[in-house]
């Protein structure tokens, strides 16, 4: 996948290359989406299952990727093996659900109560993660449609990381920074900002070494220091193509 502009197809194309129907009406520029009804699971799906469900599945409990601080991440490629049967089960878990790590309606049910009508999820909207220039999801280093989606996937994990800070409030304080933006505040020309695959953030009532803590639960592959007043997290290792192939847990395992 290269940096270009993407047109409304290529808001369904992941950053591993697998191409799915995302159950969402994105489009290439915030404002834009229209009505969308709930994804609609075919059936139930569990350890065996592949195809695009399963890469929409995978999106929707990326964040539960582990149960303590563990550079993994549950890998969005449409085919649902041990890792996804485990970040399913967590989910479950969590929300009060027979954890058997076979997705169906109860598991969907929940799943479809953390997406909005427009594509974005139940507690962030796509207004948090634009560009604070006013260019929206524009005058990045890759197409408008393609942050979207990356911003549609870091809002997912964000949501486990609220749902595992007991439910307290996060505030998005930089989301997607277009180029220019991105360098009139000092970000390297190459930051995951740019991408729409990263996010600064603050959690009411945490500390920022507790954020890190949690965050390392939350399949992140980027994870600035937590000495600073914000939580910066990023998915750098799962978009090798504009991303990097290495984890960086600045502060290491807190």
């Amino acid at each position: 996948m290269n940096r270009s502009s993407l047109d409304r197809r290529s808001i369904l194309r992941y950053g591993t290359g697998v191409v799915a129907a995302a159950g969402l009406a994105a489009v290439a520029e915030v404002g834009l989406a229209g009505p969308a009804a709930a994804y609609g699971w075919s059936g139930p799906l569990g350890q065996g299952s592949s195809g695009a469900a399963v890469a929409e599945l995978q999106i929707r409990v990326a964040g539960w990727a582990a149960d303590s601080a563990s550079q993994t991440y549950v890998a969005v490629d449409g085919s649902f093996g041990p890792g996804t049967a485990a970040a399913v089960r967590r989910f479950q878990a969590a929300y009060g659900l027979s954890a058997d790590g076979v997705a169906g309606p109860q598991t969907f049910g929940v799943l479809n109560s953390l997406e909005k009508s427009d594509g974005s999820t139940a507690h962030f909207d796509w207004s948090e993660f634009t560009s604070h220039d006013g260019s929206g999801f524009g005058g990045g280093n890759v197409g408008s449609g393609e942050v979207q989606e990356n911003v549609r996937r870091t809002m997912y994990k964000l949501e486990a990381l609220r749902k595992k800070a007991g439910g307290h409030a996060i505030t998005v304080n930089s989301g997607f920074r277009s180029t220019s933006y991105n360098a009139q505040v000092g970000g390297a020309s190459n930051s995951m900002h740019t991408d729409g695959v990263a996010a600064d953030i603050a959690v009411s009532g945490l500390s920022t070494l507790s954020v890190y803590r949690i965050a390392e639960t939350c399949g992140f592959s980027g994870l600035e220091t937590y000495t600073v007043s914000w939580q910066h997290v990023d998915s750098r290792v799962e978009h090798g193509n504009y991303g990097s192939g290495f984890w960086w847990w600045q502060d290491g395992v807190a």
